[in-house]
């Protein structure tokens, strides 16, 4: 497991919720909700700082796919965020990991919590952001790679045979 703070980030239509890791990547948790602001990117900008103020590892962005897999109106928005905020911080690690359902997740936990259901707008975003980060640092935990897709980073090198049988980076 890496060392480092991550960010983990539930970008909506209304509200952005974000959720902070410990240095050691065990568990995430919520820091706060912030308007949605497409037109000027203020809620971009304000990631961009939290995860400077944190000196931040990486920020894990939720991608919001349908339950096939595929992309909506929602998947695109996530998806121009996260370029947003890569363009703001070139050197921040910026990924985009899937986060079906915990919208659905995080409503649940708030009413077995007690969160009376009138006070979930409040916290909602903010527990979907805990949730894709702890989902992110789960499965990096289970298979010792980083989770997700890297918003700008190289694809994988196609790898080539030989005709002896040996592959190498083409």
């Amino acid at each position: 497991m890496r060392e480092g703070i991550r960010l983990g980030v539930d970008v909506g239509t209304v509200r952005v919720g974000v959720a902070v890791s410990d240095p050691g990547g065990i568990m995430a948790t919520p820091v706060e909700t912030l308007a949605r602001a497409s037109a000027s990117d203020k809620d971009v900008q304000r990631v961009a700082e939290l995860a400077d103020d944190a000196r931040a590892l990486e920020v894990v962005v939720g991608l919001p796919l349908n339950m096939k897999g595929e992309d909506t109106a929602s998947t695109q928005a996530a998806r121009a965020w996260a370029n947003t905020l890569k363009r703001l911080r070139p050197a921040l690690r910026v990924i985009l990991v899937d986060e079906r359902l915990t919208s659905v997740s995080a409503h649940q936990s708030l009413h077995a919590s007690g969160v009376a259901g009138r006070k979930h707008r409040q916290h909602v975003d903010q527990q979907a952001a805990v949730l894709i980060l702890q989902a992110a640092l789960e499965t990096e935990r289970g298979t010792g790679r980083p989770p997700g897709l890297e918003v700008g980073g190289r694809k994988p090198r196609a790898r080539r045979r030989t005709s002896e049988g040996d592959t190498h980076d083409a």
